[in-house]
Protein backbone atom coordinates (compact mmCIF):
# COMPACT_ATOMS: atom_id res chain seq x y z
CA UNK A 1 0.00 0.00 0.00
CA UNK A 2 1.12 3.73 -0.47
CA UNK A 3 0.08 7.07 -0.08
CA UNK A 4 -1.63 8.67 -3.01
CA UNK A 5 0.28 12.07 -4.20
CA UNK A 6 -1.88 14.69 -6.09
CA UNK A 7 -5.28 12.79 -6.03
CA UNK A 8 -7.73 14.15 -9.14
CA UNK A 9 -11.44 14.37 -8.76
CA UNK A 10 -12.25 11.62 -10.70
CA UNK A 11 -10.52 9.10 -9.08
CA UNK A 12 -11.47 10.20 -5.48
CA UNK A 13 -15.07 10.39 -6.83
CA UNK A 14 -14.77 7.17 -8.79
CA UNK A 15 -13.82 5.47 -6.02
CA UNK A 16 -16.21 6.51 -3.32
CA UNK A 17 -18.94 6.39 -5.96
CA UNK A 18 -18.42 2.74 -6.43
CA UNK A 19 -18.84 1.76 -2.61
CA UNK A 20 -21.97 0.40 -1.56
CA UNK A 21 -24.62 3.01 -0.11
CA UNK A 22 -21.80 5.61 -1.19
CA UNK A 23 -21.39 8.30 1.29
CA UNK A 24 -21.66 11.82 -0.14
CA UNK A 25 -20.25 13.74 2.48
CA UNK A 26 -16.56 11.91 1.72
CA UNK A 27 -17.12 13.24 -2.07
CA UNK A 28 -14.94 15.86 -3.38
CA UNK A 29 -17.96 17.92 -4.39
CA UNK A 30 -18.56 18.02 -0.65
CA UNK A 31 -15.50 18.75 0.02
CA UNK A 32 -15.65 21.85 -2.08
CA UNK A 33 -18.40 23.31 -0.77
CA UNK A 34 -16.72 22.97 2.84
CA UNK A 35 -13.64 25.17 0.24
CA UNK A 36 -15.82 27.47 -0.50
CA UNK A 37 -16.91 28.01 3.15
CA UNK A 38 -13.28 28.98 4.08
CA UNK A 39 -12.58 26.02 5.66
CA UNK A 40 -9.74 24.08 4.79
CA UNK A 41 -10.01 20.31 3.21
CA UNK A 42 -7.50 17.63 3.07
CA UNK A 43 -7.69 14.64 0.99
CA UNK A 44 -6.26 11.47 1.74
CA UNK A 45 -6.27 8.58 -0.24
CA UNK A 46 -4.67 4.77 -0.16
CA UNK A 47 -4.18 2.96 -3.35
CA UNK A 48 -2.54 -0.65 -3.35
CA UNK A 49 0.68 -1.51 -5.01
CA UNK A 50 1.41 -1.96 -8.77
CA UNK A 51 -2.19 -1.12 -10.13
CA UNK A 52 -3.13 2.03 -8.54
CA UNK A 53 -6.59 1.25 -7.49
CA UNK A 54 -7.61 3.49 -4.43
CA UNK A 55 -8.49 1.72 -1.28
CA UNK A 56 -9.33 4.07 1.50
CA UNK A 57 -10.43 7.66 0.89
CA UNK A 58 -11.13 10.25 3.51
CA UNK A 59 -12.09 13.97 3.49
CA UNK A 60 -10.88 16.30 6.63
CA UNK A 61 -12.40 19.26 7.41
CA UNK A 62 -10.36 21.22 9.72
CA UNK A 63 -11.96 23.08 12.04
CA UNK A 64 -11.17 25.32 15.18
CA UNK A 65 -13.05 24.68 18.98
CA UNK A 66 -12.10 27.38 21.50
CA UNK A 67 -8.69 27.95 20.28
CA UNK A 68 -7.68 24.21 19.30
CA UNK A 69 -7.45 22.64 16.17
CA UNK A 70 -9.20 19.15 14.99
CA UNK A 71 -10.01 17.25 11.73
CA UNK A 72 -13.16 16.30 11.03
CA UNK A 73 -14.08 12.82 9.12
CA UNK A 74 -17.62 12.72 8.53
CA UNK A 75 -18.82 9.54 7.52
CA UNK A 76 -15.87 8.24 6.72
CA UNK A 77 -13.17 7.16 6.17
CA UNK A 78 -14.44 4.71 3.66
CA UNK A 79 -12.29 1.58 3.25
CA UNK A 80 -12.32 -0.90 0.18
CA UNK A 81 -14.29 -4.19 0.87
CA UNK A 82 -11.24 -5.60 -0.96
CA UNK A 83 -8.86 -5.51 1.50
CA UNK A 84 -8.41 -6.14 5.02
CA UNK A 85 -10.03 -3.16 7.67
CA UNK A 86 -7.84 -2.89 10.07
CA UNK A 87 -4.58 -3.03 8.34
CA UNK A 88 -5.77 -0.76 5.72
CA UNK A 89 -6.92 1.56 8.57
CA UNK A 90 -4.19 1.64 10.30
CA UNK A 91 -2.17 2.48 7.48
CA UNK A 92 -4.19 5.38 6.48
CA UNK A 93 -4.23 6.62 10.44
CA UNK A 94 -0.46 6.70 10.18
CA UNK A 95 -0.11 9.10 7.55
CA UNK A 96 -3.05 11.25 9.13
CA UNK A 97 -1.09 11.52 12.29
CA UNK A 98 1.92 12.43 10.63
CA UNK A 99 0.39 14.68 9.07
CA UNK A 100 -1.60 16.20 11.93
CA UNK A 101 1.63 16.42 14.08
CA UNK A 102 3.29 18.50 11.56
CA UNK A 103 -0.06 20.91 12.07
CA UNK A 104 -0.46 20.73 15.70
CA UNK A 105 -3.91 19.04 15.64
CA UNK A 106 -5.07 17.29 18.50
CA UNK A 107 -7.58 14.79 17.05
CA UNK A 108 -8.92 13.49 14.26
CA UNK A 109 -13.17 13.27 14.56
CA UNK A 110 -14.64 10.42 12.47
CA UNK A 111 -17.34 8.19 12.21
CA UNK A 112 -16.81 5.18 10.40
CA UNK A 113 -19.20 2.61 8.54
CA UNK A 114 -17.49 -0.24 9.66
CA UNK A 115 -16.55 -1.40 13.74
CA UNK A 116 -13.61 -0.10 15.45
CA UNK A 117 -12.08 -2.89 17.50
CA UNK A 118 -9.99 -1.64 19.69
CA UNK A 119 -7.59 -4.99 19.96
CA UNK A 120 -6.90 -4.48 16.70
CA UNK A 121 -5.10 -1.36 16.71
CA UNK A 122 -3.27 -2.47 20.04
CA UNK A 123 -1.90 0.77 22.04
CA UNK A 124 -0.26 2.00 18.66
CA UNK A 125 -3.17 4.57 18.51
CA UNK A 126 -5.51 6.16 20.84
CA UNK A 127 -9.16 5.97 20.00
CA UNK A 128 -11.87 6.87 22.05
CA UNK A 129 -15.81 6.92 21.74
CA UNK A 130 -17.08 10.63 21.26
CA UNK A 131 -20.45 12.52 20.69
CA UNK A 132 -21.77 11.95 17.45
CA UNK A 133 -21.97 14.47 14.86
CA UNK A 134 -23.91 12.60 12.13
CA UNK A 135 -26.92 10.48 12.98
CA UNK A 136 -25.39 6.62 13.84
CA UNK A 137 -28.65 5.39 12.63
CA UNK A 138 -30.53 5.91 9.38
CA UNK A 139 -33.04 3.92 7.61
CA UNK A 140 -32.56 3.25 3.52
CA UNK A 141 -34.41 1.86 1.08
CA UNK A 142 -33.52 -0.44 -1.78
CA UNK A 143 -34.83 0.83 -4.91
CA UNK A 144 -33.87 -2.08 -6.37
CA UNK A 145 -37.34 -3.42 -5.58
CA UNK A 146 -40.50 -2.59 -8.32
CA UNK A 147 -42.54 0.22 -7.53
CA UNK A 148 -45.40 -1.86 -6.69
CA UNK A 149 -42.77 -3.98 -4.21
CA UNK A 150 -42.13 -0.26 -2.46
CA UNK A 151 -45.48 0.65 -1.82
CA UNK A 152 -46.07 -2.49 -0.28
CA UNK A 153 -42.92 -2.58 2.19
CA UNK A 154 -44.33 0.91 3.25
CA UNK A 155 -46.33 1.62 6.50
CA UNK A 156 -50.39 1.92 5.41
CA UNK A 157 -50.62 5.12 6.96
CA UNK A 158 -47.27 6.10 4.15
CA UNK A 159 -48.97 4.62 1.38
CA UNK A 160 -52.50 6.40 2.20
CA UNK A 161 -51.20 9.94 2.57
CA UNK A 162 -49.16 9.21 -0.89
CA UNK A 163 -52.49 8.77 -2.55
CA UNK A 164 -54.19 11.28 -0.61
CA UNK A 165 -51.69 13.82 -1.97
CA UNK A 166 -52.57 12.50 -5.17
CA UNK A 167 -55.68 12.89 -5.15
CA UNK A 168 -55.72 16.26 -3.63
CA UNK A 169 -53.65 17.39 -7.18
CA UNK A 170 -50.36 18.05 -5.47
CA UNK A 171 -47.75 18.48 -8.39
CA UNK A 172 -44.36 17.45 -7.87
CA UNK A 173 -41.29 18.83 -9.61
CA UNK A 174 -37.25 20.15 -9.69
CA UNK A 175 -36.91 23.63 -8.50
CA UNK A 176 -35.58 26.37 -10.73
CA UNK A 177 -33.68 29.08 -9.60
CA UNK A 178 -36.01 31.74 -9.18
CA UNK A 179 -37.79 28.88 -6.20
CA UNK A 180 -35.42 29.86 -4.01
CA UNK A 181 -36.60 32.76 -2.56
CA UNK A 182 -40.08 30.34 -1.55
CA UNK A 183 -37.65 27.68 -0.65
CA UNK A 184 -36.15 29.64 1.73
CA UNK A 185 -39.39 30.92 3.21
CA UNK A 186 -40.74 27.81 4.10
CA UNK A 187 -37.47 26.62 5.28
CA UNK A 188 -38.04 29.41 7.91
CA UNK A 189 -41.33 28.61 8.60
CA UNK A 190 -40.46 24.57 9.51
CA UNK A 191 -37.38 25.79 11.75
CA UNK A 192 -39.52 28.29 13.72
CA UNK A 193 -42.77 25.44 14.40
CA UNK A 194 -40.40 22.34 14.74
CA UNK A 195 -36.70 23.95 16.44
CA UNK A 196 -34.68 22.47 14.20
CA UNK A 197 -31.25 24.02 12.79
CA UNK A 198 -31.34 26.35 10.20
CA UNK A 199 -27.88 26.86 8.28
CA UNK A 200 -27.17 30.28 6.72
CA UNK A 201 -28.96 31.47 3.32
CA UNK A 202 -25.76 31.45 1.41
CA UNK A 203 -25.22 27.69 2.32
CA UNK A 204 -28.23 26.48 0.44
CA UNK A 205 -27.75 28.74 -2.03
CA UNK A 206 -23.86 27.23 -2.69
CA UNK A 207 -24.76 23.18 -1.97
CA UNK A 208 -27.58 24.04 -5.04
CA UNK A 209 -24.23 25.43 -7.09
CA UNK A 210 -22.36 22.26 -6.51
CA UNK A 211 -21.29 20.77 -10.03
CA UNK A 212 -23.41 18.02 -11.91
CA UNK A 213 -26.55 18.64 -10.30
CA UNK A 214 -24.89 17.05 -7.02
CA UNK A 215 -27.71 18.44 -5.40
CA UNK A 216 -31.09 18.68 -6.39
CA UNK A 217 -34.12 20.71 -5.02
CA UNK A 218 -37.97 19.15 -5.17
CA UNK A 219 -40.95 21.42 -4.54
CA UNK A 220 -44.59 20.58 -3.96
CA UNK A 221 -46.97 23.17 -5.41
CA UNK A 222 -50.69 22.70 -3.97
CA UNK A 223 -53.44 25.31 -4.96
CA UNK A 224 -50.65 27.44 -6.57
CA UNK A 225 -48.15 27.56 -4.29
CA UNK A 226 -45.01 25.91 -2.59
CA UNK A 227 -45.94 23.97 0.31
CA UNK A 228 -43.03 21.46 0.93
CA UNK A 229 -39.41 20.91 -0.41
CA UNK A 230 -36.75 18.42 -0.04
CA UNK A 231 -33.02 19.29 -0.70
CA UNK A 232 -31.19 15.97 -1.70
CA UNK A 233 -27.85 14.54 -2.90
CA UNK A 234 -27.28 12.34 -5.46
CA UNK A 235 -23.85 10.63 -5.48
CA UNK A 236 -22.78 6.79 -6.66
CA UNK A 237 -25.54 4.07 -5.95
CA UNK A 238 -27.10 6.33 -3.39
CA UNK A 239 -29.56 9.23 -3.38
CA UNK A 240 -29.45 10.94 0.55
CA UNK A 241 -32.41 12.99 1.56
CA UNK A 242 -30.63 16.02 3.36
CA UNK A 243 -32.75 18.85 4.01
CA UNK A 244 -36.70 19.08 4.47
CA UNK A 245 -39.17 21.83 4.70
CA UNK A 246 -42.81 22.37 4.70
CA UNK A 247 -45.22 25.05 4.91
CA UNK A 248 -47.57 26.07 7.69
CA UNK A 249 -50.40 26.17 5.36
CA UNK A 250 -51.89 22.96 3.62
CA UNK A 251 -50.59 20.63 5.79
CA UNK A 252 -53.89 18.29 5.75
CA UNK A 253 -52.67 17.52 1.96
CA UNK A 254 -49.76 15.56 3.20
CA UNK A 255 -47.28 16.82 0.36
CA UNK A 256 -44.01 15.31 1.94
CA UNK A 257 -45.29 11.88 1.24
CA UNK A 258 -45.52 12.81 -1.70
CA UNK A 259 -42.14 14.27 -2.46
CA UNK A 260 -40.51 11.38 -1.38
CA UNK A 261 -41.95 9.28 -3.04
CA UNK A 262 -41.53 10.87 -6.28
CA UNK A 263 -37.66 10.96 -5.61
CA UNK A 264 -37.46 7.24 -5.40
CA UNK A 265 -39.39 6.73 -8.47
CA UNK A 266 -37.01 9.39 -10.39
CA UNK A 267 -33.92 7.92 -8.17
CA UNK A 268 -35.24 4.23 -9.92
CA UNK A 269 -35.63 5.72 -13.22
CA UNK A 270 -31.80 7.23 -13.12
CA UNK A 271 -30.22 3.86 -11.57
CA UNK A 272 -29.80 4.80 -8.17
CA UNK A 273 -29.61 1.58 -6.22
CA UNK A 274 -30.42 3.16 -2.61
CA UNK A 275 -32.55 6.60 -0.86
CA UNK A 276 -30.94 7.29 2.08
CA UNK A 277 -33.39 9.13 5.07
CA UNK A 278 -30.64 10.38 6.65
CA UNK A 279 -30.91 10.00 10.38
CA UNK A 280 -33.32 8.27 12.55
CA UNK A 281 -33.86 8.42 16.33
CA UNK A 282 -36.81 7.60 18.35
CA UNK A 283 -35.92 9.36 21.30
CA UNK A 284 -34.59 12.60 19.83
CA UNK A 285 -37.08 13.04 16.93
CA UNK A 286 -39.80 10.50 17.10
CA UNK A 287 -41.97 12.24 14.81
CA UNK A 288 -39.65 12.80 12.01
CA UNK A 289 -38.22 9.15 12.65
CA UNK A 290 -42.04 7.44 12.32
CA UNK A 291 -42.26 9.20 9.14
CA UNK A 292 -38.81 8.51 7.86
CA UNK A 293 -39.31 4.58 8.50
CA UNK A 294 -42.74 4.62 7.44
CA UNK A 295 -41.16 4.24 4.24
CA UNK A 296 -39.96 0.89 5.21
CA UNK A 297 -36.76 1.01 4.64
CA UNK A 298 -33.93 -0.97 6.90
CA UNK A 299 -32.75 0.76 9.50
CA UNK A 300 -29.28 0.80 9.90
CA UNK A 301 -26.92 1.12 13.19
CA UNK A 302 -23.53 2.75 12.48
CA UNK A 303 -20.96 2.41 15.29
CA UNK A 304 -21.01 6.18 15.94
CA UNK A 305 -18.34 8.92 16.33
CA UNK A 306 -14.93 8.53 17.28
CA UNK A 307 -11.93 10.57 18.13
CA UNK A 308 -8.58 9.38 16.99
CA UNK A 309 -6.25 10.99 20.07
CA UNK A 310 -2.64 12.77 18.82
CA UNK A 311 -1.96 14.66 21.82
CA UNK A 312 -3.53 13.68 24.74
CA UNK A 313 -2.63 16.64 27.24
CA UNK A 314 -4.51 18.97 25.02
CA UNK A 315 -7.29 16.72 24.40
CA UNK A 316 -8.13 15.59 27.90
CA UNK A 317 -8.15 19.87 28.02
CA UNK A 318 -10.49 19.99 25.14
CA UNK A 319 -12.99 17.49 26.69
CA UNK A 320 -13.13 19.66 30.41
CA UNK A 321 -13.86 23.08 28.39
CA UNK A 322 -16.28 21.30 26.47
CA UNK A 323 -18.00 20.15 29.11
CA UNK A 324 -18.15 23.83 30.27
CA UNK A 325 -19.44 25.15 27.54
CA UNK A 326 -21.88 22.83 27.35
CA UNK A 327 -23.29 24.22 30.66
CA UNK A 328 -23.01 27.36 29.76
CA UNK A 329 -25.09 27.10 27.13
CA UNK A 330 -27.72 25.26 28.85
CA UNK A 331 -27.70 28.41 31.18
CA UNK A 332 -28.02 30.97 28.30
Amino acid sequence: MQILDNIIKERWDNFLGEQKQSQFLQSWEWGGLAEKENAEVLRVGVEDDGNGEPIVAAALIKKKVLGFSYWFCPCGPVISKKVEVAKATEYLFDEIEKKAKNENVIFLRFEPRFEIRSREFGTKFKIVRSIDIEPSKTSIVNLQKTEDELLRIMHQKTRYNIRLAEKKGVKIREASDEDFESFWRIMKETVDRDGFRLHSKEHYQKMLALDNNFVKLFLAEYDGKIIAAVLAAFFGDTITYVHGASANEFRNVMSPYLLHWHIMKLGKTLGYKYYDLNGVDENKWPGVTRFKVGFGGIVINYPGTFDLVFNKTWYNVYKVLRILWRRLEKIF
